[in-house]
């Protein structure tokens, strides 16, 4: 079963979760309305701390090589701490 969430304003599918990373408490206390033009919220735990970073589809037209969900693999290997706990969230329309 998918799971879904609601933050803010919008719908999101937990898409991606590696080592239980999604924990909502968490996500609910630092998500901010700044997430909700974002196609995608990564949150990745760095020294216990959470941290979350918003990604476009390649279509969206405020799309950049920074914040292109095509990239994310790269974003976690060159900006995350090794072997943490991550999750990615994606906006259901």
């Amino acid at each position: 079963m998918t799971k879904e969430v609601r933050l803010g304003n919008k719908k999101y599918r937990l898409k991606k979760e590696y080592k239980d990373g999604f924990q909502l408490e968490d996500v609910t206390s630092k998500y901010t309305d700044y997430f909700e033009n974002f196609d995608y919220i990564f949150g990745d735990y760095s020294y216990d701390k959470l941290r979350l970073k918003g990604f476009y589809r390649k279509e969206n037209k405020n799309c950049r090589a920074i914040n292109n969900i095509e990239n994310l693999d790269s974003y976690i290997k060159d900006y995350c701490a090794f072997e943490c706990r991550y999750f990615l969230l994606e906006k259901i329309d």
